[in-house]
């Protein structure tokens, strides 16, 4: 055979078929939760909407997948975990904006919201499928349904102070 297609091949050969297929289902199921979550956020008109929150959560789980597949030590992926959390961070701290001359805060429940994403993603990439289900189903059910009651518990239903 041709060394050069020899080589193109061998590229493309480091995952088994079962791999393959295990991070396939990763990645999808991350994919779908960040969409979930995203699709909420999208609805509620934030910056940080749709395909934002299936990025974040997609590349959460393949930051985790991937050195899995390579055999990294408990060592390795402790390390790799918190500096997905702290680059999440920042990512979130760009949500977050001060109006009013500093006197009202906004985009902390969105820079919660990418956080929790990465979680759902990073679980999802451990292979805990379940887990991540579990979590984004919380982080949905906190994202579309508690909203509601925090206008009911606010004195007189009124809005937070702008």
């Amino acid at each position: 055979m041709n060394p050069i297609l020899d080589a193109v091949a061998a590229e493309f050969s480091d995952l088994s078929a079962v791999q393959a297929a295990q991070l396939a289902v990763r990645l999808v199921v991350a994919a779908v939760l960040g969409g979930l979550l995203g699709w909420e956020r999208e609805r509620a008109g934030k910056a940080a909407g749709f395909r934002t929150h299936i990025l974040v959560s997609v590349g959460s789980a393949a930051f985790v997948a991937v050195p899995l597949q390579f055999g990294v030590t408990a060592d390795g992926m402790r390390a790799v975990v918190q500096g997905v959390v702290t680059g999440i961070g920042f990512l979130g701290a760009g949500c977050i904006l001060k109006v009013n001359d500093e006197s009202q805060v906004k985009g902390l429940t969105t820079a919660a919201g990418l956080w929790l994403t990465s979680a759902v993603g990073m679980t999802a990439g451990f292979g805990r499928e379940m887990s991540a289900v579990l979590i984004g189903g919380v982080g949905l059910f906190v994202l579309a349904a508690l909203h509601r009651f925090e206008r009911y518990a606010r004195p007189n239903g009124s809005q937070p102070k702008k």
